[in-house]
Parts: structure tokens; C-alpha cells; sequence
């Protein structure tokens, strides 16, 4: 299974937010850029970044910022967080960040979606952030009123093989990750699944690598020291 570091952005600096709250914010970094070359010499291959503010806004306000994590770091770094047009996925992916993550515009914009998929194939990820059953959009701001279960039946028509599927109750609180979502998707799904949200413990990483899960996000228990980057990527493999 894959360990994805995660790297969250405001106004240029690394942050985590208490269950996607914008209110309930902790600055951890004024250089984004050195955590993520700080997670690579732990051992860390892969990188998940969100763009906070683009993700309300739809701008690139951070993609500077962005570029700089991938140049600095040389890992695989997948970018979320208010892509909403295929302008912004050919600017991300044209300067060398792997994988484009798309949000709301993936539950509000199929057309997007579709062409997205059918020109760059696997580059193209989707977020599924899920609170109370249902999709939320807009930076976890609004519930799109579709349920996370027809939502990924949708994806998987339209030819998305990667989820990062986020449970936003659990996210930023260190509280543990919901297992039993990341099972059950993980039996009825023919996808590559990443649970993201809550994973605060090396138990909660070897449980999701034993159900043979793609991938998994870290984000607040690296920052607060409570787990340690080494030992969570042995537990990941």
C-alpha cells in the first residue's frame, strides 16, 4: 500500500484544519517545500497535496507553491483542491505534477470529467468526500445531495481508477479512520482506493494495508508527532 505524506495549503504555508473546518486552522510550516523533501528523506515516495483555498475558490492561488513541493521533493505528488477546468488539469500536469485530483467539478461537471479521463487516463484521480453518506463539494462547504454509493458507480462508468475517498467526520480529529467504510469499498469496488481522514495510529495503517487498499493519507499525526513517518511507511508495505 502506498503512504501518501499530505501537505495542505494556505496562503502559501502548510496547514491542517479540524474536520474541514476553515475556522479550526494550524499552521505547521511557512516552507511547504521542506516538508515534503522532509517526508522523502523518511522514506516517503509519494505526495498528496490540497490546495485549501482553490478548493473554495477555484483559483491557483498556491500553484507556485505547489510546483516547488514536486521540484524540491522528486516524489510522485498528486494535486487537489478547486480543478475545475481543463485549462487548470494541462497547467498541473504540463508542469510536472503526476496526478490531478478533481472534486466538485467531477460531481458537477461530467463533461469535464469525461474529457479529462479520456485524454490523460490514470493522471486523472477523484475525491470523494463523504459526510453523513453524502458528497460534499466546495471545500467540504455543501453537500451535493448524491450518495457516496451511486457516486462511485458513476465514477467507475465513467472510467476513474483511482478514489481518494475521505471521511470528513474522522479528518484532522485523531480519532482513527473509519475502517469499516474503507472494507466495504474495498470489497465491492474494482478501483484503486485511497483512504484519507483520521488515519492517526500505525494500527490504523497496517489494518488498511491488510485489506489490500492502494493507498492511504497522512496528514495531522505526522505534524503532531504522534506517528512516526519510518515506521508507518513499514507498516504501509
Amino acid at each position: 500500500m502506498y503512504l501518501f505524506p499530505a501537505i495542505d495549503l494556505y496562503e502559501k504555508k502548510a496547514v491542517r484544519l479540524y474536520k474541514g473546518d476553515y475556522s479550526r486552522m494550524t499552521v505547521y510550516s511557512d516552507d511547504p517545500a521542506g516538508v515534503a523533501a522532509g517526508f522523502v528523506r523518511s522514506g516517503a515516495s509519494h505526495i498528496h497535496i490540497v490546495d485549501l483555498e482553490g478548493a473554495r475558490s477555484g483559483l491557483t492561488p498556491n500553484f507556485e507553491t505547489v510546483c516547488m513541493i514536486k521540484s524540491k521533493s522528486g516524489a510522485f505528488c498528486e494535486i487537489g483542491g478547486g480543478i475545475r477546468s481543463m485549462d487548470v488539469i494541462e497547467r498541473y500536469l504540463s508542469s510536472g505534477l503526476d496526478r490531478v485530483i478533481l472534486g466538485t467539478s467531477a460531481v458537477q461537471d461530467r463533461d469535464l470529467l469525461k474529457r479529462a479521463v479520456d485524454q490523460y487516463g490514470e493522471r486523472i484521480a477523484v475525491g470523494a468526500d463523504i459526510r453523513d453518506g453524502f458528497i460534499s463539494v466546495k471545500g467540504w462547504t455543501e453537500s451535493s445531495g448524491i450518495t457516496a454509493e451511486r457516486f462511485f458507480g458513476e465514477m467507475k462508468d465513467a472510467g476513474v481508477k483511482t478514489v481518494i475517498c475521505t471521511d470528513i467526520s474522522k479528518d484532522g480529529v485523531l480519532q482513527g479512520t473509519n475502517l469499516e467504510l474503507y472494507r466495504n469499498l474495498s470489497e465491492s469496488l474494482d478501483m484503486d482506493i485511497v483512504a484519507s481522514g483520521g488515519v492517526s495510529c500505525i494500527d490504523d495503517i497496517r489494518k488498511l494495508a491488510e485489506m489490500g487498499l492502494y493507498g492511504a493519507i497522512i496528514g495531522k499525526a505526522l505534524y503532531t508527532g504522534d506517528v512516526d513517518l519510518k515506521q508507518a511507511l513499514e507498516a504501509a508495505e
